[in-house]
């Protein structure tokens, strides 16, 4: 039995094939842009093109985990940023999905995002809130969740999980800008006062749930994934500031302001965030685990403050080391 995972070469992925591997597992990496060392083997494969092309000689057996996605774009024309998405968050995994179906393989783990939700109108969020996606990426991932019912219609057991922002070592993305103010003890701005919650997620627990979710034999369930009790987002970022020694100070502003500043800049190409994160900014947002726990037996072993100052000490090791 082989453990084939689809973006394996992302920041998850490689998470998940070194705990798989760890534990005796045989791992296969799929990747349009395999892992260049030789820890595991690797196919490329690019999940846009026609399954016909495809080389994956994947058993009923097999386990199969779908990571790969398209997050961010980089100053696309506004016409074309929906289609860049869909093409291989939502066609990719109609692919992927295809593709298991033809080789009579019925189960998969795919990872979806809370952004599926948009702004939250209960508060934490059960997985069965309505789906209102705010932004492009959020729309690709409701789109994709959409193929994959259609598939469990068909017979599949597909596990669809929810992560809120998935941090960890090795993962900088959006907090990169924040760590630089932050080690360059320049002013950190908020949007709005930063009373509101923000949840994350670890990558290690993100990992433990997608090995529980095998355990339970892939059930057809969605689950959300986040960290219990976050800090206000001004609690975590002063504690942040404190134990890096860090003469950073937290600047609130009007949120209304800021906002609509960011998306005359998204217009422009030029905002530093994209809507799906600075219009919930100031907002509480917290998703419902209770279901993941209750049939999973899943528990998260981090906390965002554990969360974040490891990410920026990762990014203090990759940009501040010689």
């Amino acid at each position: 039995m082989k453990h084939y995972i689809f973006g394996g070469a992302g920041f998850l992925g490689q998470t998940l094939a070194k705990e798989l591997s760890s534990r005796g597992m045989q791992v296969v990496v799929i990747d349009k842009q395999p892992l260049t060392n030789d820890l595991y083997p690797s196919i490329a494969i690019d999940i846009t093109q026609p399954i016909s092309s495809w080389n994956i000689p994947i058993e009923p057996e097999d386990k199969v985990y779908h990571l790969a996605a398209r997050q961010y774009h980089d100053k696309l024309p506004k016409r074309a940023i929906q289609a860049w998405f869909n093409e291989v968050n939502v066609l990719g995994t109609s692919h992927i999905l295809e593709f298991l179906q033809q080789k009579n393989h019925k189960k998969l783990i795919y990872f979806s995002t809370d952004m599926v939700y948009g702004y939250p109108l209960q508060l934490p969020i059960p997985e069965n809130a309505p789906l209102n996606p705010i932004g492009y990426y959020g729309k690709s991932k409701a789109l994709a969740e959409a193929v994959c019912q259609t598939y469990r219609e068909k017979g599949m057991q597909i596990t669809i999980f929810r992560p809120r922002l998935i941090t960890g070592p090795g993962r900088l993305g959006v907090l990169t800008k924040l760590f630089k103010l932050i080690k360059q003890n320049l002013p950190v701005p908020l949007i709005g006062n930063g009373s509101n919650c923000y949840q994350m997620i670890s990558v290690f627990d993100c990992v433990q749930a997608i090995l529980l979710a095998v355990e339970h034999d892939f059930p057809n369930e969605t689950f959300n994934l986040g960290s219990d009790t976050p800090p206000s987002v001004h609690s975590l970022l002063s504690q942040l500031i404190n134990d890096t020694h860090s003469r950073a100070k937290l600047i609130k502003t009007p949120a209304f302001l800021v906002k609509s500043a960011l998306s005359l800049l998204e217009i422009l190409r030029a905002s530093p965030l994209y809507k799906d994160q600075y219009m919930i900014a100031d907002m509480d947002y917290l998703v419902d685990t209770s279901k993941t726990k209750r049939i999973l037996g899943w528990q998260p072993h981090y906390n965002d403050q554990q969360m974040i100052f490891e990410a920026f000490q990762q990014y203090i090791n990759q940009h501040y080391q010689f």
